[in-house]
């Protein structure tokens, strides 16, 4: 007999809207970020034009603020959700080094299972790793932006040219996040349906009765 299936609710809608709004908001801020920088580079390498929005300095650093703003507002509102209503707690806590170090084993070799709305130790580590990045993105951006008001936040970057760079690294971590989270996806295709409609068929076992 087939196995009884439950369609349950894997993500919330709050999560959904924000993940889906944070998705848009970071290439947006990447490719004017990446316009941004080949006007002043401070690595011998430009982005190509193709990768870049805005058309001209100007232009992406409108882009680049259009979007902070979207990104920092669904980003509060996110953390308000995740900590208000336990999210963080349930899905990305605890983080022990000895599982990751154990699930990352696993995924190297192919044998890490899967199980519909549960993260196993290494997507807990990366999602508060790419957490603390965006913390990070926004206090080396505003010292960029605003070095005499935030002359402190400057002075704690170690200078204006040092906390270009560290926001530039900052932002290279998120994209090698977003690199490894669609690649996860092209491996479990089955995980990408549930993040735009929320539900997921989980196989349930029956005890049997004595």
């Amino acid at each position: 007999m087939p196995e009884p299936q439950a369609r349950l609710i894997v993500h919330p809608l709050a999560v959904r809207i924000t993940h889906w709004i944070n998705a848009f908001a970071m290439v947006c801020m990447v490719m004017s970020g990446w316009a941004i920088y080949n006007a002043s580079p401070f690595f011998p390498f430009k982005f190509p034009l193709w990768a870049t929005v805005g058309g001209w300095l100007g232009g992406s650093i409108a882009w680049h603020f259009a979007a902070m703003w979207l990104l920092c507002a669904n980003g509060l509102l996110y953390l308000a959700y995740g900590i208000g209503r336990g999210h963080f707690r349930r899905k990305l806590l605890p983080v022990y080094p000895r599982d990751v170090v154990h699930d990352a084993a696993l995924a190297m070799q192919f044998k890490l299972p899967h199980d519909t709305g549960k993260y196993n130790a290494v997507q807990r580590a990366l999602y508060l790793l790419v957490l603390f990045l965006g913390v990070l993105l926004v206090a080396s951006g505003l010292s960029i932006w605003k070095p005499v008001q935030f002359s402190w936040l400057t002075t704690l970057f170690g200078g204006f040219d040092f906390a270009r760079r560290v926001h530039f690294v900052a932002m290279a971590g998120v994209v090698g996040f977003v690199v490894v989270h669609l690649a996860l996806v092209l491996l479990v295709p089955r995980t990408l349906l549930p993040m735009l409609t929320g539900r997921a068929r989980i196989v349930t076992h029956k005890r049997s009765e004595a």
